[in-house]
C-alpha cells in the first residue's frame, strides 16, 4: 500500500485576487466549489477569505473606512504641503525685495 504525501501550498495571493474571488462568491453567485476549481485555490482559503473580505461583514467595513480616511488626510496633507512650499517661496522672496 502506497502512502500518497499531500503537498501544502504556500502560495502568497495578492489582496486584490482575495477580494476578486470573494467577489466571485458573494456578488455573483457562484459556488466556493466553483470557483477553487476555476482559480486553483482550497475551498478552506475561500471561506477564510470570505470570512476577512466579505463587503457585508463589519470589519471589512471598518477596514474601507479607514483606507478612505487615510486617502483623504494624504490629500490634505498634500495640500497643505503645497501651500506651505508657496508661502516659502513667497517669504524668501519678499525678503530679497524689500518694497
Amino acid at each position: 500500500m502506497a502512502i500518497r504525501e499531500v503537498q501544502m501550498s504556500n502560495k502568497r495571493y495578492p489582496e486584490e485576487f482575495k477580494i476578486e474571488a470573494v467577489r466571485q462568491i458573494t456578488d455573483r453567485g457562484y459556488s466556493v466549489a466553483d470557483v477553487s476549481r476555476r482559480l486553483g485555490v482550497t475551498t478552506h482559503s475561500l471561506y477564510a477569505w470570505i470570512k476577512k473580505y466579505d463587503p457585508e461583514a463589519p470589519h471589512f467595513q471598518q477596514k474601507a473606512d479607514a483606507d478612505a480616511e487615510i486617502k483623504r488626510l494624504q490629500k490634505e496633507l498634500k495640500r497643505f504641503t503645497e501651500e506651505r512650499d508657496i508661502l516659502k517661496k513667497a517669504a524668501a522672496y519678499f525678503a530679497s525685495h524689500p518694497e
